[in-house]
């Protein structure tokens, strides 16, 4: 077994999952990426990181809507590395509809991957680190766990759920020093919230900063992005020493959304 930790990130081809595979990977730790996109481009970021870090970086393109698939990623980074020490569970998709339209399959997408992947991926995990008595597991909830909002009803559940699941985990983990914990970001400028700024300008006849300042951040008080690197270093955090007796909390990084 390999002396390097090592860990799985899903949803980690952009965005906020690869920047916490990215402060990870820098820690010294291997990194198996998961997500969505490009071959050629995922191949690009799995080899960068893996220079630039100098450890081991994968790439399994594991479907999380599909428990087997779950299941199957966790075992191939054990194989891959010879254990499994973290799992950031960070893969997400959003959906926006008053609740009496909303789809079903739309509200079935997001609970499977919101929360159940989550599930899925734990489960499989577990074993392996309570019998080396040790796993750090770090669920990538939101804001919304915490506080809804009108026309998310499946994403506010399954945020919501996230938070429950990691409090039972965090409780079955304790005697075996595993430790569960969630992180709850308000809004961070992604390029998905980045391409939503243009068509929200055209549809509210605003300007950027307008629809910066009075739709994307106003529950925000600071009225500023939460950064990707902010996220990524609160995770990293909660994968050292001080942060042992962390565990089954729920760690808000909103810029004050939640304490209104």
């Amino acid at each position: 077994m390999s002396e390097r930790r090592s860990a799985l990130v899903t949803g980690s081809t952009s965005g906020i999952g690869l920047g916490i595979a990215r402060a990870l990977a820098k820690s010294g730790m291997n990194v198996t990426l998961n997500g969505l996109g490009d071959a050629a481009e995922i191949e690009r970021v799995r080899a960068a990181l893996a220079e630039e870090a100098g450890v081991a970086v994968r790439f399994d393109g594991a479907d999380l809507m599909q428990a087997d698939a779950c299941t199957g990623l966790v075992d191939g980074a054990v194989a891959a590395f010879g254990r499994l020490d973290v799992l950031v569970n960070n893969a997400g998709i959003q959906f926006v509809s008053p609740v009496e339209d909303f789809p079903v399959e739309k509200w079935n997408a997001i609970i499977a991957l919101n929360l159940s992947s989550a599930f899925h991926t734990i489960s499989a995990a577990m074993r392996g680190m309570k019998a080396r008595a040790y796993g750090r597991i770090i669920n990538i909830a939101s804001a919304h766990a915490l506080v809804a909002s009108p026309f998310k009803s499946a994403y506010v559940a399954a945020k919501h759920g996230v938070l429950g699941l990691t409090k039972a985990v965090a409780l079955e983990g304790a005697p075996f020093n595993v430790r569960c914990n969630a992180i709850s970001p308000g809004y961070v400028l992604t390029p998905l919230v980045e391409n939503q700024i243009p068509d929200t300008m055209k549809a509210r006849g605003m300007t950027r900063d307008q629809v910066i300042n009075d739709v994307l951040l106003a529950a925000q008080p600071t009225k500023q992005f939460v950064r990707i690197e902010d996220v990524a270093g609160l995770a990293l955090f909660l994968t050292t020493p001080a942060a042992d007796q962390i565990n089954g909390a729920s760690l808000s990084i909103d810029g004050g959304w939640t304490a209104q």
